[in-house]
């Protein structure tokens, strides 16, 4: 139970399932936030409350401490969950590190939302219902994670979110660095005054970044306007949006350019955070393209000292701009950079992980339901072609184990191109329905976790404290 304000709140479970209990003096307005059945016991009223939007608001409202707040320049995690049920896993992992990482429990991207039928309120309020049963008191972030369009916004506003990480991805030309120059004058002549390279003030300009020299000449310049001059446009647009529509909501921006095909060069950087500076947008995290590739629920593939050298530069550009943080998006299971990163940011430093939550869901239904999990993995093989276009993976489907030859249900999670295939797959097992409407796999899968959450909990635990012990000492500021 938590004492607040004269009233006292906890987590009742009953045949109906979970239920918040109030209890509250007699003709206390504060109960009127709350929607549920009352019961008078003296001069005291105790309701039974589902947990529904109205009443995870009414309990943001009463206990402060459930409300996302900006995190700054804190070192930060954000941990997704697509299911809805796992933030007392994530919350439990924080806490074992004892560390001074700030944790952002209510983390989704809109196209993971579309795709598993969820809505901004519906991802915040299932963290607040986490953190509450947790108890967890020492403060949360919240990140409306890849908003394309300012309908995304407003949605995120409503609900709360706090972190407002903005992806201009479709505006981004990939092949701008590789075209002739002829193509690329006719590019540059059809941008607006304002950004052309004149406007920037970078043509011919020095940059001493630490110990780095970097000069910005004409092609370099022109190429970086071709490749990124829309998307920080669309940056500015959306921030300009989102300032208007704020109000006095708190709320911090992240931007992100890492869902492209090319890497963001130095320059490239420096052209980004230059050009968003002069346009008047204030960002607290960047996420680039570095190099190597970051696929989903997998470790770094690519050369290790040419991520660090890449990473060294661009850590040092954020440093010279802003301070801001770097972001690590698909940032989930890539065990063998977390320290690197950790050390070359000096702590200015965003983990974002999104589907290795579902996949630790998936162990768990393996381990407990092998029957149903067979039946997810073959589906998973026959949607995979089609769901896997959206992302940049490189699994196949017949290096994935045939499911006649597997006889360790669990071991394929650790399998990479099973992994891919299952993390990829996920709105499709989610969301398939049967012939008379009802979802076919999601209610057996929310009925073996539910029943054994304790077990789940534990493997997101173990999970999750692998991924943020790297990032647990806070570094240099």
């Amino acid at each position: 139970m938590v004492i607040s304000q004269e009233m006292e709140f906890g987590l009742a479970q009953t045949r109906k399932g979970s239920l918040l209990v109030v209890l509250a003096r007699s003709g206390s307005k504060e109960l009127e936030a709350f929607e549920g059945e009352a019961s008078e016991f003296g001069d005291h009223v105790l309701m039974l409350c589902p947990l529904i939007s109205r009443n995870a608001s009414s309990l943001r409202s009463s206990l402060t401490w459930l409300k996302p707040r900006l995190l700054g320049l804190r070192t930060s995690a954000g941990m997704g969950d697509r299911l809805g049920i796992a933030t007392p896993g994530h919350v439990r992992a924080v806490r074992d590190i004892k560390s001074e990482i700030a944790p952002i429990f209510a983390q989704q991207s809109i196209r993971e939302m579309k795709r598993t039928g969820r809505s901004p309120q519906q991802v915040m309020d299932d963290a607040t219902w986490g953190i509450f049963e947790e108890g967890w008191q020492s403060g949360v972030g919240s990140d409306a994670d890849h908003l394309k369009t300012k309908a995304d916004i407003d949605a995120c506003i409503i609900a709360g979110f706090t972190l407002f990480t903005i992806d201009p991805g479709e505006y981004v030309d990939d092949h701008g660095p590789s075209i002739n120059n002829n193509q690329l004058i006719e590019k540059l002549e059809l941008l607006p005054d304002y950004l052309q390279p004149k406007a920037t003030g970078l043509l011919d300009k020095t940059f001493a970044v630490e110990g780095f020299q970097l000069f910005m000449d004409e092609a370099a310049l022109q190429r970086a306007i071709t490749k990124y001059g829309k998307a920080v446009a669309h940056v500015a647009n959306m921030y300009e949006y989102l300032v208007q529509v704020a109000g006095n909501h708190p709320f911090e921006v992240e931007v992100s350019m890492d869902e492209t095909e090319l890497p963001t060069s130095p320059l490239e950087h420096i052209y980004i955070a230059s050009e968003l500076r002069r346009m008047g947008v204030k960002w607290i995290s960047f996420a680039p393209r570095f190099v190597g590739r970051f696929e989903k629920g997998v470790d770094y593939i690519g050369d290790l000292q040419a991520f660090k050298t890449d990473l060294s530069v661009h850590a040092a550009i954020a440093r010279y701009f802003g301070p801001y943080k770097l972001s690590l998006h698909s940032g989930s299971d890539k065990f063998s950079i977390y320290s690197m990163f950790m050390e070359e940011t000096n702590g200015l430093a965003h983990l974002k992980t999104a589907g290795t939550s579902y996949l630790e869901a998936l162990r768990t239904i393996a381990a407990l339901d092998s029957d149903l999990f067979k039946e997810i993995y073959i589906f998973a093989l026959e949607h995979f072609e089609t769901d896997k276009l959206s992302y940049h993976i490189s699994a196949q489907i017949d290096k994935a184990p045939k499911p006649s030859e597997i006889k360790d249900w669990p071991a394929i999670l650790d399998q990479f191109d099973a992994r891919e295939m299952l993390h990829v797959t996920f709105g499709s097992v989610l969301t398939e329905k049967r012939g008379d409407g009802k979802r076919h796999f999601y209610d057996r899968l929310m009925s073996v976790l539910n029943a054994n959450r304790e077990i789940y909990f534990d493997n997101l635990v173990c999970h999750f404290k692998r991924h943020l012990n790297p990032f647990s000492s806070p570094g240099e500021r």
